[in-house]
């Protein structure tokens, strides 16, 4: 049985013409599987979140190949790249984006709504699940404005399970949280993996974070080295 592989990357190339020509990604290639907690790590400016950028599908301007689920990115319209990133792609952010005038409730159930799959009061059961699985549902019908930032940001991972996505991607997590709640991040994370099977791709500055995670790829000036 061949290995479930969720996102491939061949040959990405990327770069920016400002005013001179600089190549921020060189001849990107690997894949990723079902299950599987890879860490992307590397020195600011080598490249990492931009790479994330074009796994995500945000950013369309590279030479390359890109599939997700079996899926070639190129070439899809804006529409059907917004479908494949609500149904495919769970993000995490550095920065919550938490909206403070919903409840944490409704900031979950958001992305389910877009993707409307599912009924409301669904969407509303699976989104208490994950509030209660991340250990926050008795915050649910709190304002986001008054949860404090570990617990936004386990929100904000519960927003991005409620799709039951694909692939976790998270830009730096981590990087606004102390190490107590860096480390809740973790085990959430380790979790997900371990009990749904999910698949987590992290962009982190954070090597203790990234030395726990089951497979480090490091870039250096655009290129896996």
């Amino acid at each position: 049985m061949t290995e479930n592989i969720v996102l491939e990357a061949h040959s990405i190339y990327k770069s920016f013409n400002d005013p001179v020509k600089i190549d921020v990604l060189k001849d990107v290639t690997f894949n990723v599987s079902a299950g599987e907690y890879v860490s992307i790590i590397g020195r600011s400016g080598s490249g990492k979140s931009t790479l994330l950028y074009i796994l995500s599908t945000m950013d369309t301007d590279y030479s390359g190949e890109l599939m997700i689920d079996g899926i070639s990115i190129r070439n899809k319209s804006t529409d059907e790249l917004a479908a494949i990133r609500n149904e495919k792609i769970g993000f995490v952010f550095q920065f919550h984006y938490l909206l403070n005038e919903f409840t944490a409730l409704k900031n979950v159930m958001l992305p389910g709504f877009k993707l409307n799959k599912v009924s409301e009061a669904e969407l509303e059961y699976n989104a208490y699940a994950y509030l209660k699985d991340l250990g926050i549902e008795k915050l649910a019908l709190k304002m986001a404005h008054q949860l404090s930032g570990g617990e936004k940001q386990r929100a904000a991972i519960a927003r991005a399970m409620i799709n039951d996505p694909l692939i976790l991607m998270c830009d730096e997590p981590t990087g606004n949280l102390d190490s107590k709640n860096a480390d809740v991040v973790f085990n959430i994370f380790k979790e997900l993996t371990e009990n749904y099977n999910k698949t987590l791709l992290v962009v982190t500055h954070d090597l203790n974070f990234a030395k726990k995670t089951s497979r480090i790829i490091e870039m250096a000036d655009g290129r896996i080295i």
